[in-house]
């Protein structure tokens, strides 16, 4: 009582104690976020759009810079590095897998001890280190006239060779692990506890995918541009200084932010659920959910975090909330109590783990689908007609159609379609986010499809025109993919926005940024999955003197087997999505 009084005066002194309650409820949020002073968030200074706009400039320029290494990183180490195809090659997957291990390092610090807040802060130091080592090591060719070398270090190796890597690390590091903490602090600044604030949040999804993809058109073609035409040295150094300004921008809103304590680490709070419930396997649970451990009062146990209620279901980890007398009086002796009784709330957030890990499985072969865009797709545009009018159009350009789709869709969904769902289904975001996940997975396959399509017509100009055994472009124009991209496209607004949404708003509070790298790391798997099925293709199809399916002369193999192949892999995702969606346990918080 003594606390709860302390609390209210400071909240409203100057009212009287009855009209206190309806004070605090008016100006202070209710998911228990705090000010930058470390006293309760006024819901009428902080947070919302006024907030998170400044996250979203700073993943706009964050992402620019990164874009613009990583699309034309292989130009950089081929023609100023002279490095091999295949060295050049190995060193872009090596930093590539940096990238997208460094975003579960970043959660893990922030999510468990420094805060989201810091933890981009001290990344974002990183990543401007690098940007700056990166333009450093593309001057050091102008200032020095022939290679220079440190005498502890062999002939071979230049400093501009070493700096450049270091750099370009440092560069990986720092964006991966500031990535999902920018993300999900961007999103803390909507109240959960408030409707209006939460269908906001919905809104911040959409615009910040919708902001990134527009940081990857304007790296892939005017900041590549100035790289292939004035130079790498200018073109590091714009990056450089986007990223400086959004960095910037990110500490311009720290007296508006909306700060979440952090929980400590949710990789011993799981072991310790795991060891509780494995200790009490003999016992049985008690017929009244209400008798399994939860400390008293409205606060939880884990820091920064609310209450959940208990749901059904995995009724294995409930034993961990098993309660006895020897265990009252282990609580009150031991401070190892927590590897012997949890709280339901403890035990809730492993089980919301579980629960999402099918959902996360699902959409690695959306990922999948996306990784035919700068493969099998280049590849088919590559011997397709590629002249329109006077203009000769690079197959891998046809990308910017699916960033274009992207930017187009975004506000068309935010603007149109979500008033029009919401007028169907009651709810204030439109739709759920399984619901546009499972929507997003279908345009994926419709991508699949037409892409077979495409290449079924083109084969048969092929044979017609008597190309089949020359390796050379059919007359077919290039401008019938643009429907396959354009899906794509469609597919990522449902499904990529509609996947961080749902792995934000079903994750436990303390675990939110782990979850988003998570999310973010079915980039990867999907990556990897798409270059296992196309290493199985030729093994199973270029048997008996057959070409195969995908052979060097597409004009002899059958791409659109392929393509078929990966509708049908596509279709039958779309069931296991749709068994596992419908049978999804949401979370309960009070």
């Amino acid at each position: 009582m003594g606390s709860r009084r302390r609390s209210q005066s400071y909240k409203t002194p100057l009212l009287e104690e009855d009209n206190s309650l309806q004070e605090n409820t008016v100006q202070y949020t209710g998911d228990g976020s705090l000010c930058f002073r470390g006293h309760p968030a006024s819901k009428n200074y902080t947070g919302k759009w006024n907030a998170c706009s400044l996250t979203i400039v700073c993943s706009f320029c964050s992402y620019l810079g990164f874009s613009s290494i990583t699309k034309n990183l292989v130009s950089y180490l081929t023609k100023v590095l002279h490095e091999t195809n295949v060295v050049a090659a190995r060193n872009v997957s090596t930093w590539h897998g940096t990238c997208n291990l460094a975003p579960l390092v970043g959660a893990f610090i922030a999510d468990s001890y420094l805060g989201k807040y810091w933890t981009a802060l001290i990344f974002c130091t990183i990543f401007i280190i690098g940007m700056m080592m990166l333009v450093l090591s593309a001057a050091l060719p102008m200032i020095f006239k022939g290679p220079h070398v440190w005498a502890d270090w062999t002939d071979t190796v230049s400093s501009h060779y070493i700096m450049f890597f270091v750099g370009l690390y440092m560069v990986a590091i720092g964006y991966g692990g500031q990535n999902p903490c920018v993300i999900s602090f961007g999103a803390d600044q909507f109240d959960d506890t408030d409707e209006e604030e939460r269908t906001q949040k919905s809104s911040f999804f959409n615009w910040h995918y919708f902001t990134q993809n527009a940081a990857s058109l304007i790296a892939g073609t005017i900041i590549v541009w100035v790289q292939d035409h004035e130079g790498w040295l200018w073109g590091f150094t714009i990056s450089a200084v986007f990223l400086v300004l959004g960095v910037g921008a990110f500490l311009l809103g720290t007296t508006v932010y909306r700060f979440q304590k952090p929980g400590g680490s949710p990789v011993a709070r799981v072991c310790q659920v795991i060891v509780a419930a494995t200790r009490n396997f003999s016992k049985d649970l008690p017929c009244d959910c209400s008798l399994l451990y939860e400390i008293p009062g409205q606060g939880s146990a884990i820091e920064g975090s609310r209450k959940l209620k208990h749901t059904t279901g995995l009724e294995f980890f409930d034993k961990a909330a098993i309660v006895t007398s020897s265990d009252v009086e282990s609580v009150a002796l031991l401070n190892e109590w927590r590897w012997r009784i949890c709280t339901v709330s403890q035990v809730e957030e492993i089980k919301i783990l579980i629960r999402m890990l099918p959902i996360w499985a699902t959409m690695v072969l959306f990922n999948t689908v996306l990784e035919q865009m700068f493969s099998t797709f280049v590849e088919q545009g590559m011997v397709m007609d590629k002249h329109v009018g006077a203009f000769e159009i690079p197959p891998a350009s046809f990308q910017s159609v699916d960033v274009i789709a992207v930017l187009v869709l975004v506000p068309v969904y935010e603007k149109i379609l979500v008033p029009v769902f919401r007028k169907v289904t009651g709810m204030a975001t439109g739709i759920t986010p399984l619901q546009r996940i499972g929507i997003g997975l279908s345009l994926s396959m419709l991508s699949m499809v037409s892409a077979a399509l495409v290449e079924c017509n083109r084969l048969q100009i092929a044979e017609a025109e008597g190309l089949v055994h020359r390796n050379v472009a059919v007359p077919m124009s290039i401008l019938w993919q643009a429907p396959q991209y354009f899906l794509i496209g469609a597919g990522e607004v449902f499904s990529k926005i509609g996947l961080n949404e749902f792995f934000y708003g079903e994750s436990p509070d303390a675990m939110r940024s782990l979850c988003l790298a998570f999310s973010l790391a079915n980039i990867s798997a999907g990556s990897y999955l798409s270059s296992f099925i196309i290493s199985l293709v030729p093994v199973f199809t270029a048997r008996g003197g057959s070409p195969g399916w995908i052979p060097d002369n597409l004009n002899e193999g059958h791409m659109d087997r392929f393509f078929w192949m990966m509708s049908g892999l596509c279709f039958l995702n779309l069931l296991a999505f749709v068994f596992c969606a419908m049978r999804y346990t949401s979370k309960k918080a009070p």
